[in-house]
């Protein structure tokens, strides 16, 4: 039987770009929602911040991929916390009460955006949030460990890197982090897939970029991501072509977040 997906925040960039990824695998039913339907695309409405929404739609769902959130900086009580935390807590609840056997959650390289360029970052380093949405992050990832130790429900953590519309790099500081859409399609399949006896995993998500700022390489023996592109390749091709790339390191790892 075909494992059932759930899909939040389909008709964002990642989430088309796993929409479309997840179906042409052939082996998943997937349902992408988001809070702006799309017919055309088969996104169907779903506003995660209604609990009574979200408890229907996670009925019979293998796995729910959480990609739906607010990166509002301007209004941490009004977009933040009602868009990103709330909702979180609603696919928690919902998962729970379904019996749902995983969620796999969007988080973000800005939940640690506050360590320095240079230090060695693992998963299991403790949080330094950039702002007040590396701040939501973190507290959803934890959100999701208690849900996994409390009520058994599988809970992994996707700390997405730099990830744009035109899937290449733009920027020297998106050389660090970038993720392909075919390397995210791979690495949420290999959360999907990965053994029960995974209970609770965050990771940074990445390609394998020459100068990744995390170690990635350990995903490979754990649940068998091993990325495919390099974003050094199309900075490189970049430059060669002329095309612009802007110079944005900074001296901590969340970029210019730290600053606003």
């Amino acid at each position: 039987m075909n494992k059932k997906l759930l899909i939040t925040g389909a008709n964002g960039t990642i989430g088309r770009c796993l929409t479309e990824g997840l179906r042409s695998q052939g082996h998943y039913e997937v349902t992408a929602t988001d809070v702006k339907e799309d017919q055309g695309l088969g996104i169907i409405r779903l506003d995660v911040t209604d609990a009574d929404q979200v408890l229907e739609a996670t009925r019979g769902v293998d796995t729910i991929l959480h990609f739906g959130w607010a990166k509002d900086e301007e209004d941490f009580l009004g977009k933040v916390l009602p868009i990103n935390v709330a909702a979180a807590y609603h696919i928690y609840e919902a998962a729970r009460k379904n019996k749902v056997r995983r969620v796999i959650f969007a988080s973000s390289n800005h939940a640690t955006g506050f360590y320095r360029v240079g230090e060695e970052v693992s998963p299991e380093e403790p949080y330094r949030p950039d702002s007040f949405y590396g701040l939501s992050k973190c507290y959803i990832e934890l959100l999701g460990r208690l849900y996994a130790d409390k009520h058994k429900v599988s809970s992994f953590n996707i700390r997405i890197g730099n990830f744009p519309k035109d899937d290449r790099p733009h920027s020297e500081r998106a050389g660090h982090i970038w993720i392909s859409c075919r390397d995210m399609v791979q690495l949420a399949v290999c959360c999907i897939e990965a053994d029960d006896s995974l209970s609770f995993l965050s990771l940074y998500g990445t390609s394998a970029n020459t100068d990744n700022y995390y170690d990635i390489g350990y995903l490979e023996e754990l649940i068998g991501y091993k990325p495919l592109d390099d974003a050094n390749d199309l900075l490189e091709k970049a430059r060669r072509e002329q095309i612009p790339i802007k110079d944005d390191e900074t001296s901590f790892q969340g970029g210019g977040f730290v600053n606003k």
